[in-house]
C-alpha cells in the first residue's frame, strides 16, 4: 500500500477512534505531515493531557509515551514501536541512580526527562533542555545536585550558571557523535549561516564558550523547539543546524524562504525512525502497544516533574 493510501485509512481510524497523534520532531516527515501535533516531549505529553481524544497515540521513543501515561494516568496511551529506545534514557537505571544517591547523602538529583519512569520517581526535579537553567537556578546555591543522565547538557548548564554539578556520565549517541565533527569546516562552506546547537550536543559548552570570545562566530544554543522559533525569527537566510536531522523537515516547512544544513548528515537516531505510517496504521486500529506506567510508580514519577512545572 502507498503512503497515500496509508495516510487516508490513518486518518479515517483517527476518527473512528477518537485517537489523537503525536510526534516528536525528530520522527519521519511522513509521520510528523500526518500527526496533529508535532514538538519536543514534553510539549507533547502536555498536550496529551489537555486533549479530549480516547486514544493517544505517541509517535517517539519509549520514555515519551512513559511521561506522557504519567501526565495522562486515565488516559490510553499507545506507540506503534514499543522497541523504540532511547542510548540516553538508558544510560542511567534505577539501580544506579539508588547507588549514586547513597553515595552522595543529601545531594539533590535533577533528571533530565528523557529518562525512564523509574529514574524520574527516585528524582526531586525533572528539567527539559529548555528549561535546566531555571530549575537549576531555583535550588539553594548550597545544595550539592547531581545531574543526571546527560553529561553535555549537564555541562552547558554548569557554565551558563556558574553553579558546579555532580554529572553523570551518560549521553545521546546521536548528539554525541554531532560533537566530534569539526563545525569550522563545515562554515567554510556556508560562512554566511547562523549555526543552531542542541545542548546535548557534544560540542555544545565549547561552542558556548567560544562565543563569549568570539561573538562573530553566531553560535546558538536552543532547546528543539527553541531552535524551531530561533530560524523562523532570526533575519538569516542560511543555518547550520546541530541535532538529529529529523528536525529539518519541520524547520523547512515552517520558513520556505530560507536554507538549513545538517552539522552532520549522519545525525539519524534509528530509533526514531521506527515508526513508519504502517506502524501508525496497525497501532490506531489494534490500539496496540499500550504503554501504562503502574499508578503507584506514576504517582511518584510525577512530583519531579510537577516541580519543574511549578518553577518555569
Amino acid at each position: 500500500m502507498d503512503n497515500q493510501s496509508l495516510s487516508t485509512e490513518i486518518e479515517e481510524l483517527k476518527r473512528q477512534k477518537r485517537a489523537v497523534v503525536l510526534a516528536h520532531n525528530y520522527q519521519l516527515p511522513e509521520i510528523q505531515d500526518i500527526a496533529d501535533y508535532v514538538g519536543d516531549s514534553l510539549g507533547l505529553s502536555q498536550i496529551a493531557a489537555k486533549t479530549d481524544a480516547e486514544l493517544i497515540v505517541f509517535c517517539g521513543v519509549n520514555f515519551m509515551a512513559e511521561t506522557a501515561s504519567i501526565i495522562s494516568p486515565d488516559k490510553k496511551v499507545i506507540i506503534p514501536d514499543d522497541q523504540a529506545g532511547c542510548s540516553l534514557a538508558e544510560s542511567i537505571t534505577v539501580e544506579q541512580l539508588k547507588e549514586w544517591k547513597n553515595a552522595h547523602p543529601g545531594a539533590v538529583v535533577v533528571t533530565y526527562v528523557n529518562s525512564t519512569a523509574e529514574v524520574k520517581a527516585e528524582t526531586d526535579y525533572c528539567c527539559t533542555s529548555s528549561n535546566a537553567v531555571k530549575v537549576i537556578q531555583a535550588i539553594p546555591e548550597e545544595k550539592e545536585i547531581l545531574f543526571a543522565p546527560d553529561m553535555y547538557l549537564g555541562a552547558y548548564v554548569q557554565v551558563v550558571t556558574g553553579r558546579k554539578l555532580t554529572l553523570w556520565n551518560g549521553c545521546c549517541h546521536i548528539h554525541e557523535k554531532i560533537g566530534e565533527v569539526e563545525i569550522s569546516d563545515i562554515r567554510a562552506k556556508h560562512p554566511d549561516a547562523e549555526v543552531v546547537i542542541h545542548p546535548e550536543c557534544g560540542c555544545s559548552t565549547t561552542c558556548m564558550l567560544d562565543s563569549t570570545q568570539n561573538p562573530d562566530c553566531n553560535y546558538k544554543i536552543f532547546s528543539t523547539e527553541g531552535m524551531l522559533n530561533y530560524v523562523t525569527e532570526s533575519p538569516a537566510k542560511e543555518f547550520l543546524i546541530a541535532t538529529e536531522v529529523g528536525i529539518l523537515h519541520r524547520m523547512k516547512q515552517n520558513n520556505p524562504g530560507k536554507d538549513f544544513y545538517p552539522v552532520y548528515k549522519e545525525a539519524v537516531c534509528e530509533y526514531m525512525k521506527l515508526v513508519s505510517l504502517e506502524k501508525l496504521r496497525n497501532a490506531i486500529r489494534d490500539e496496540q502497544v499500550e504503554v501504562k506506567v503502574p499508578v503507584a510508580l506514576a504517582e511518584r514519577a510525577r512530583i519531579p516533574i510537577e516541580r519543574m512545572l511549578s518553577i518555569v
